[in-house]
């Protein structure tokens, strides 16, 4: 199906009213360092929001559900509010001090004659006394949940400097029925769970999902019975998919570059697995591993100059860099326990990992180098870690054991922040997808 287009209308809003402005401190706009661990979350209100009766109140509520969720933001209760704001005035800021609130989102939905939607919002620094930002969409009125995503982005990356993550998909393999009989099949939904959609019908079992940095494009392994598995590509936006890679060997792990016109495969060969790179235009593969052992789950750097993966080569599963023509491969990970399942973070500064000990599993974050090592979440069977695509958020999937499934966990990259994502069974394997308006993917 194809994605309904959202067009951008207007940059910015200029005020309706004039507002004071206080003498700024060192920062005069609402602010929060979520890059450090000992931050609060932030008070904010979200206004009911005025025009359309039916659309004005679902749109304000998907953005108190994700910016709450995000984990950086105490929304605050509307039974709290000192009045109801308007879009068209500003802010009783003297009122609003005695809520705690900093911040207040304001908005306007309308329906023009054809049916399609106008949202507007603004967004208010309570403490400083101004408005910080204020924008207007306008869209097909299917795509009204999509603009909520746009907003939440919008108010999340100015009060945090980070970029956004709402309007993303995750896609992921849905697995019912017993589990020596599950069925696996590939599936995607929004960030919230909502819009789930199956892309394949569960005939042969669907495997190592991932996303393009680059397109709208997904990777997977899938093994129809008796043959060995295959890389295929789906395209969400066209529904159009294609057999990329239908080797007589194992294959695993693909990953795209980031420009997604290549994809990294582990290529079984004989006792061994090596790491090849495949142009997906001329389908030719270069070797870029040959070391006798098993090397696999490879990612790259978002530049594209290097790759993550691991290997066993030294006795068990560690994690390895190398240049992305497979020369200068070197060691990272010296901790106690095995390492594997390595993604490069978008922003390119750090490597997430899933660390298996003794006492269990954990997802882990590492600085290219392999220095300060950090584990974010444990608990049984805790693996799979990729990467939203302003890198600030990590989804991983946590299998309890016994009859029960995997289900879908969101760490941040503080472990401050660890939920539950909401999947209609058990899931497994998330890939993140870069935002639906343009930017990059999790690896």
């Amino acid at each position: 199906m194809k994605r309904l287009p959202l067009r951008l209308l207007a940059a910015a809003l200029a005020a309706l009213v004039a507002v004071p402005t206080l003498a700024p401190p060192v920062r005069a706009e609402l602010y929060i360092d979520v890059r450090r661990g000992n931050f609060q979350p932030i008070p904010i209100a979200i206004a009911d929001f005025g025009g359309d009766g039916e659309m004005a109140p679902k749109l304000a509520g998907i953005i108190a559900a994700n910016l709450s969720r995000s984990g950086y933001f105490q929304v605050l209760d509307r039974g709290r509010f000192p009045e109801n704001p308007s879009f068209n005035a500003a802010p009783n800021f003297g009122a609003w001090k005695g809520t705690g609130a900093q911040g207040l989102v304001v908005g306007r939905v309308t329906r023009d004659a054809s049916g399609r939607l106008r949202a507007e919002f603004r967004l208010w620094d309570l403490m400083a006394g101004q408005q910080i930002v204020g924008q207007q969409y306008g869209t097909d009125a299917n795509s009204w949940r999509r603009v909520a995503h746009i907003i939440s982005d919008a108010v999340f990356s100015k009060i945090t400097g980070v970029g956004g993550f709402f309007d993303t998909r995750i896609a992921f393999v849905d697995e019912t029925g017993p589990k020596e009989r599950r069925r696996k099949r590939l599936a995607v939904m929004d960030q919230d769970g909502a819009n789930v959609r199956y892309l394949t019908p569960g005939d042969s079992a669907v495997v190592s999902p991932r996303y393009s940095p680059a397109t709208q494009d997904i990777a997977y392994m899938s093994q129809p019975e008796g043959r060995q598995p295959r890389v295929s590509v789906i395209n969400l936006e066209t529904g159009a998919r294609r057999v990329v890679g239908d080797f007589n060997d194992m294959t695993s792990s693909p990953r795209f570059s980031p420009d997604g016109r290549r994809l990294l495969i582990a290529l079984q060969d004989g006792g061994n697995t090596n790491i090849h790179v495949m142009d997906l235009a001329s389908k030719g593969t270069t070797r870029l591993t040959n070391s006798g052992a098993i090397d696999t789950s490879p990612s790259y750097s978002p530049d594209g100059s290097q790759i993550v993966f691991e290997s066993d080569r030294g006795g068990k599963q560690q994690i390895y860099v190398m240049g992305a023509d497979g020369s200068g491969q070197r060691r990272i990970s010296f901790g106690d326990g095995s390492y594997s399942q390595p993604a490069w973070s978008p922003r390119g500064d750090l490597i997430a990992f899933t660390k298996q000990r003794p006492g269990g599993f954990a997802i882990g974050v590492m600085r290219p180098d392999g220095s300060n090592e950090r584990l974010l979440a444990e608990g049984f069977h805790f693996e799979g870690p990729t990467w939203a695509p302003n890198g600030q958020y990590i989804v991983a999937f946590q299998d309890p054991g016994g009859q029960s499934g995997g289900k879908l966990r969101m760490i941040d990259v503080t472990g401050r922040v660890n939920i539950a994502l909401p999947t209609p069974s058990f899931a497994s394997d998330p890939t993140w997808s870069p935002l639906l308006g343009g930017g990059r993917a999790g690896q």
